[in-house]
Parts: structure tokens; sequence; C-alpha cells
């Protein structure tokens, strides 16, 4: 992204020449296939791009190297599918010797179910429809197993029985890139049953977890807001939100509900000005943490930029640099940038996940690099939830086992990318009009409403 190709190509050869993947080691299924899988791919697509749009990023005498060693990767990931009931995944896997004898079968919705984006994007590389079929199987399983009711997914389920654990339905932690993997699965691989299951979530969405004022930015009545619900009754859970869940704004630009994006986001924002972070979970309720740490996440960045990207409007560079300054002032440390412990009394701890890298950074930077060759090639691009970069590309549009993936005979094929609509009932698909471009994107009484809400005034 920084168009740094000699550093770009001394990462790629490192990783060729030292990384092997036959250890007995045991990984989480989700965190190897979206920052391990997802690079390597992202990697392999961006070295042989024949346009090269971010400056000479080939590698001399490439042979597919990042190729095989994802596909080698994605083998040893593969046992986690066999010998489940349902066909969802087991959570983890030793590389080596397949799923530990005392695997745990419970496992998450958003673990088991966001692996398609990667899994789809190296079957259609390979020509090989494995790894397309499970991740994609694993999805329809959860989805089978929706509430009658609601509609609505919890976030914890038994990989045997099927039956729900954790019965709570909510957008953060659990459950928050399942949504999302609904919607880019069908923006880069244009199969149509994704997004007829993202529009069905996202109106059971809109119907069981958003409360507050039915529009964003006129009426009366509380900010909008979206809480954790029981998934079979509707009934609130909790009254607390978590960090993860401010990915939810950006979703809903890609969706095209730009309003209450912009609504949403002013609420993470204003939490973010009151602590200079995101406490992990925050009680609305109370107007305090419930956990109090913040780990450099980079949903609320991401939200950010995708929200500029699509309104143009200069408040979303100012929340982006607001964010830079807090990170600089609390989270800075000598060899890099820390964990918050704790959000108010701003101590530290010796960890920096790798996502503050791949994500919090590259949002920050892409947002005040306008003329970055993202922005300006032409080619389109999608990030994945751990944001690496893929670009919408015709290959991936074109499957040779359309006949066999699960539950595909009776499917009438792709959709065209202008069919998909958002299902809210504020705004479909409505750009920001260009008068309010530099007026504040959310009139000042409901800003000044959100900032009461959370105790900032």
């Amino acid at each position: 992204v920084m168009g740094n190709a000699s550093e770009f190509q001394k990462a790629v050869k490192l990783v060729i020449d030292t990384v092997s993947f036959d250890k007995d080691s045991t990984v989480q299924v989700f965190e190897a296939t979206i920052r391990v899988l997802g690079s390597l791919l992202s990697a392999h697509i961006i070295i042989t791009d024949t346009k090269q749009p971010f400056g000479d990023m080939t590698i001399k005498d490439y042979d597919n190297e990042l190729l095989h060693m994802a596909h080698d990767l994605a083998v040893r990931l593969l046992p986690a599918f066999e010998n489940t009931k349902t066909g969802i995944p087991y959570p983890r896997v030793n590389l080596k010797k397949g799923v530990p004898p005392d695997s745990n079968n419970e496992t998450c919705t958003a673990g088991a179910g966001s692996l398609l984006v990667e899994f789809g994007i190296l079957s259609r590389l390979l020509g090989d429809s494995t790894f397309e079929w499970v991740a994609r199987r694993a999805v329809k399983a959860l989805w089978s197993l929706r509430s009658n009711n609601t509609g609505l997914l919890g976030n914890v389920v038994n990989i045997q029985t099927g039956h729900w654990v954790g019965k709570q339905s909510g957008l953060g932690a659990g459950s928050d890139s399942f949504y999302e993997y609904l919607l880019k699965s069908y923006i880069l691989f244009g199969e149509k049953e994704d997004l007829e299951m993202f529009n069905d979530a996202y109106r059971n969405i809109q119907n069981h977890l958003r409360r507050g004022r039915e529009a964003c930015n006129e009426g009366e009545g509380d900010p909008p807001l979206y809480v954790n619900v029981n998934m079979f009754t509707g009934q609130l859970m909790n009254t607390w939100i978590d960090s993860l869940q401010a990915f939810f704004p950006g979703l809903q630009v890609l969706i095209g509900d730009v309003e209450d994006a912009i609504c949403l986001h002013a609420f993470y924002y204003a939490i973010w000005k009151r602590y200079g972070a995101l406490p992990e979970r925050y009680n609305w309720q109370l107007q305090a943490p419930d956990v109090p740490f913040y780990p450099l996440r980079p949903e609320l960045v991401e939200s950010t930029y995708l929200l500029y990207q699509a309104t143009k409007n200069p408040f979303y560079l100012h929340v982006g640099m607001d964010i830079l300054q807090s990170l600089e002032n609390y989270t800075k440390a000598k060899c890099g940038y820390a964990t918050l412990h704790h959000v108010v009394e701003k101590t530290k701890e010796d960890r920096m996940e790798s996502f503050f890298l791949s994500e919090t950074c590259k949002y920050l930077y892409l947002l005040f690099d306008e003329e970055n060759p993202l922005h300006k090639s032409g080619n389109k691009y999608m990030f994945t939830t751990e944001g690496h970069i893929v670009s919408v590309d015709e290959r991936f549009r074109n499957s040779l086992w359309q006949d066999i993936l699960p539950g595909e005979e009776d499917s009438a094929g792709k959709i065209k990318p202008n069919d998909v609509k958002a299902v809210n009932f504020s705004s479909n698909c409505n750009r920001v009009p260009d008068e309010r471009r530099y007026l504040l994107p959310l009139k000042s009484n409901y800003m000044r409403q959100i900032d009461r809400m959370v105790g900032l005034i």
C-alpha cells in the first residue's frame, strides 16, 4: 500500500525461505485462515497482477510459492471439517496431527462461518473446489440453525449436535465477521445465495437488534444502537456493546446504507473521544467500560475510512487525526505500539497484535492518502476481515464447479453487481447529497445527544 517494493520483495523472500507449516502446533482455524492464509493469498495476487498498480511488486523467478504455501496450510486445516456431524468445523487443529483428541466441540459463529473468502479464493486460484466447498457447507449449516422465530443466529454452537450453547445474537465478538463475509463473498464471487443470506440477516438485525429512532438524522428519540438479544425471543440480554461492533458502520457503507452508518459511527467515536481508545466492552447503561482494555483494534478506523470514501466529508479526516493522536499519546512504546491494559488509567501491556499493522495502520494511512493507487488505479479492491487486499476480479467470479457446491442445484446463478441493495427502512443506497459534504455528517443536536449518552457532556 505504501509502494515500498524493495521491502515487500524482501518480506516475501523471507517468508518463502523460512516459513514452514510442518509443525507440531495447534492453531485456531479462524485466526490461521484470516491472518496467515489471507496474507499469503493477498501477496500472491499482488505479485501476479499484470497491471502492478502499486509499483513493481513482482518477484524475480517467482514460481507461485506463496500460493503453494497457502495450499499447504489449507490442507492442514481441512481435518477441522472432518468428523463433525453438522459440517461446522472444529475451532482448533494441529498442523501436523489434525484435530487434537481432547478438542472442544463448541465453536463461535464468526470463527466457523468466516472462512469462505480465503478458502473460496484459494479454490478458484487452484481450480480445486474442496476448500470453497467445506467453507460454504459450514456457512449453510450455521444458516440452517437460525431461529425460526426471529431469523437470528446465536454466538456459540455445538458442532456435533447443532445445539446453540451461546444464545446471544449481536454484532460483536463471536458473530461479527459472519455477516461481513456473507456480503464480501457475494462481492467477490457473485454467488446469488450469499447476497440473499446477507439481505435476510440484515433485515433481521434491523428488526430485532436495532434500538432508537427510525431515521439517523431526523425525528425524535434515542440515537440508533444495536444491542445484544436472545436469538430466540429478541429480548435484550445485556447492556454492553463491544469494540468489535464498530466494524458494522463500514459494512453498512458497503451495502449502501450510509445514513445509518453515520449515526452508529458517531456513537463509537464519542466513546473514543471520552477515553482516547475503545474499551473492549462498554456498558451504555452505566456509561462505563465493562472490560477496560484496548488491544489496538482497527474496527473504528476501518469504518471511518469507508465512510470517508463514501461521503468525502472532511469530518472523517478529523476523526482519523483524533485516533492517530490518541495512538501516539497513549499507546506508543519503545519498539512499537502497545495494547492499553486500561483505557482510563492508560496502563500498557507488552503486546502488539498483528492486526495493528495489517489493519489499524493501513486504514489510517489510506484514509489520508487520497492519491493512493488503491483509490486511483481504476482497479476495484476489497479488504478481507484482516485488512488484506484482494482485487475484485473476473477470475474469482468464474467457478468451474457450479454444479457441485452444496445447495447450488436450484440456484439461478450469478447476480449482476448493481442488484445489491440494502434492506433498511431509512435509506436504500442513497449517496449523501453534495450539499451535506461540508456540514457535520450528523446534525449538531444529534451529535450532542450522543455525547451526552456516553457521558462526554
